[in-house]
């Protein structure tokens, strides 16, 4: 067990690719630990040691063991000489019959060696939805997103914004007919990171997220119904996030939207009473709940929000859950056509999506169904699982400058004009804009300075996140980017020159921000998924830990007194902290803020803080007074303004917003009986 392998150099392999223990070896072969390391040591299998680790700790290549597999077939050890007895007489028929039982222990072996690959490259996958018709069954101008089936296929329900605010939707397939059940009586329906709608099991309700104002942490969550047919919305399920029910009926599982999702079982409705089968760590989330169909398992996504997420299962009765995918992305939705082919959505590594994805349960190698430049934004499925309902999205993001003045401003001929085709992430320098821009997979760093664009900085297969950071003289730019599976810290002059890696061994998270000294970077650091904040040299020194408890996006204020930052998601909010330079708690107003509003940006005085607030698609720019208290909106966007990014010019008198607009429909996927 403990001998070394061959000599042989390891190959490089891609992340997605590599088995990091004997364990991940052992399970991908089916075989347990003892046997894989048989292997290694008597037949060759390709396993490599870590260089100057310890000799348990291994490492191999899937596409390496599978060639190894298929060499087997070819070549197979001969059976090991069985020690013979001393008189010299051997029976003809002796020899014959030990003859016939080499080549059969030789047929065995061939066939346990074709069985495995056979299994493990999954020579036998189809494609689940390979011969599904697919049907478009909205075309309204506006936005649908949340689609819902009913369990016997017959209804879909879905959010639009088609009557000018979201409702929600639904019709009966077939009949191009379409009925708003909510017509604007409930305020916030738009979740993205949970499962919105639903249908009651006997499909006469359909039910749906919501969250009003003024409840404890910013919001009272709960699940509401409204009847198929049309009718008074009613509370379902109240306290609850997302719930789902077993095939028969007959129990449910729900989770709440306290920290770390408390998922619970019960044998009917929500009980205020009882203990958690799973609550995920501090800081990370637990959403999607699924039964198995013969509800051996419930099946969730955990992870940390919004793109480091998987599929998990865990027995109705607790335990410790277990891992199905690997990916690591933008997870979500996941449905069951049958017990064992599991359906979701999931981004690539470097953010493009989401696509729609199948696994086996049991041998859990992903494929990717799907291809094009359509995002998909939900999916479900019938109980049967021959019917499937998504939406697709084409998001288009544009930039938009407005005056900050005394009055709340309204939107008017503010758009920037770009010479590329997209730009987000926006951030102001001294007479200059800098902004990121996507072609196919890739993103690239861009100028816009007296109306010419330039291109600063671009990267093959690079995705920069959080958005780039001007120093505070506005002669250097910071960016992080993950490429390659690393995530990368750059530092660049504001012309692009001079473009040098800062760190290039941490996970990082979020956006950074330039301390104000200009000397160092402060940025988030995952450690075992939980971000905390790291102060980054410039000039190569090592990194420091600056803040222990989790904390994302840091903002300086420009004197650098302190810090702020955004703490975790709690249901749907997050809460905004702040340290002095000497990490000792420094205190802000109560500032309760709604997901995915984590950047800050102080006024150039220090005294006032804007940030964005309102639904988690509709949010306007405010202002809160550090000293006072005293908050005042800044802007009056429409409705379907939906704003994700902004920043401050470096003389507080302008901002720049970036706005997704999103064209997106529903379409069913009938798949056929085999």
């Amino acid at each position: 067990m403990g001998e070394p392998s061959s000599s042989t150099p390891p190959s490089v392999s891609p992340p997605e690719d590599r088995l990091d223990s004997w364990k991940e070896i052992a399970v991908y072969l089916n075989r347990d630990v003892t046997t894989v390391q048989r292997w290694e040591k008597r037949e060759g299998m390709p396993v490599h040691r870590h260089l100057h680790d310890r000799m348990g700790s291994v490492f191999a290549s899937r596409a390496e063991l599978n060639s190894w597999a298929r060499s087997r077939l070819n070549n197979i050890p001969a059976p090991e000489a069985s020690v013979q007895p001393s008189h010299a007489a051997i029976s003809t028929s002796s020899t014959k019959w030990k003859f016939v039982l080499a080549l059969a222990a030789a047929g065995v072996a061939m066939a346990i060696g074709a069985g495995l690959w056979l299994q493990r490259t999954e020579y036998f996958w189809r494609n689940p939805i390979a011969n599904a018709r697919f049907q478009t069954l909205t075309d309204f101008a506006g936005v649908e997103q949340a689609a819902a089936v009913s369990r016997d296929g017959q209804f879909v329900a879905f959010l639009s914004d088609r009557d000018g605010q979201t409702d929600v939707w639904v019709t009966q397939v077939g009949s191009g007919q379409f009925h708003n059940l909510t017509r604007g009586s409930a305020p916030e329906l738009v979740n993205p990171s949970v499962r919105t709608l639903g249908f009651s099991p006997d499909g006469s309700l359909v039910t749906f997220w919501v969250r009003r104002q003024g409840g404890p942490n910013g919001g009272d969550i709960g699940v509401w119904g409204v009847p198929t047919l049309g009718g008074q919305p009613s509370p379902y399920l109240e306290g609850v996030a997302e719930f789902d029910w077993s095939r028969d009926a007959s129990r449910l599982t729900y989770h709440t939207p306290g920290p770390g999702d408390p998922l619970f079982v019960s044998d009917g409705g929500r009980r205020p009473e009882g203990k958690p089968i799973f609550t995920a760590p501090a800081g990370l989330h637990s959403h999607f709940p699924l039964w198995a169909p013969d509800m051996t398992f419930i099946y969730f996504v955990q992870g940390s929000l919004p793109d480091k997420l998987d599929i998990w299962r865990i027995n109705p009765g607790g335990g410790t859950p277990e891992q199905i995918t690997s990916q690591k992305t933008h997870v979500s939705h996941p449905v069951l056509s049958d017990p064992r082919t599991l359906l979701y959505l999931a981004s690539d590594p470097d953010g493009s999506g989401p696509w729609l994805y199948s696994m086996d349960v049991e041998r859990r190698v992903p494929h990717r169904l799907t291809s094009g430049l359509d995002r998909y934004t939900s999916l479900a499925a019938s109980a049967d699982g021959r019917r499937l309902v998504a939406t697709l999205a084409s998001p288009k993001t544009t930039l938009w400058r407005l005056q900050i003045t005394d009055l709340p401003a309204e939107i008017s001929a503010a758009r920037i004009s770009l010479t590329t085709n997209t730009g987000f992430s926006p951030r102001l320098g001294p007479d200059y804009l800098v902004y990121v821009s996507a072609t196919g997979r890739s993103e690239s760093i861009w100028k816009l300075a007296n109306g010419t664009g330039t291109e600063l900085w671009s990267g093959q297969g690079a995705q920069v996140f959080g958005g780039p950071a001007i120093s505070p003289d506005g002669r250097s730019i910071a960016f992080a980017v993950r490429q390659s599976g690393q995530t990368l810290l750059y530092v660049m002059h504001a012309d692009g020159t001079n473009v040098r890696i800062v760190t290039d061994s941490l996970d990082l998270q979020g956006a950074p921000a330039w301390a104000p000294d200009g000397q160092s970077i402060t940025t988030a650091v995952a450690d075992h998924g939980i971000p905390h904040l790291y102060r980054v040299p410039i000039d190569g020194s090592s990194p420091a830990l600056f803040v222990r408890e989790y904390a994302l996006d840091p903002a300086w204020v420009p004197d650098g007194r302190f810090v702020a930052y955004s703490g975790p998601d709690i249901g749907t909010t997050f809460s905004v902290k702040a340290v002095t330079a000497d990490a000792a708690a420094h205190p802000l107003p109560t500032l309760p803020l709604t997901r995915g509003a984590r950047h800050l940006v102080f006024l150039p005085d220090g005294r006032a803080l804007v940030f964005l607030r309102g639904e988690i698609q509709h949010k306007n720019l405010w202002r809160i007074d550090l000293q006072t208290g005293a908050e005042r909106q800044l802007t009056n966007l429409a409705p379907d303004f939906d704003v994700r990014d902004f920043d401050i010019s470096p003389d507080g008198r302008e901002v720049v917003l970036e706005r997704v607009q999103e064209h997106s429909e529903v379409v069913l996927l009938d798949r056929l009986r085999p």
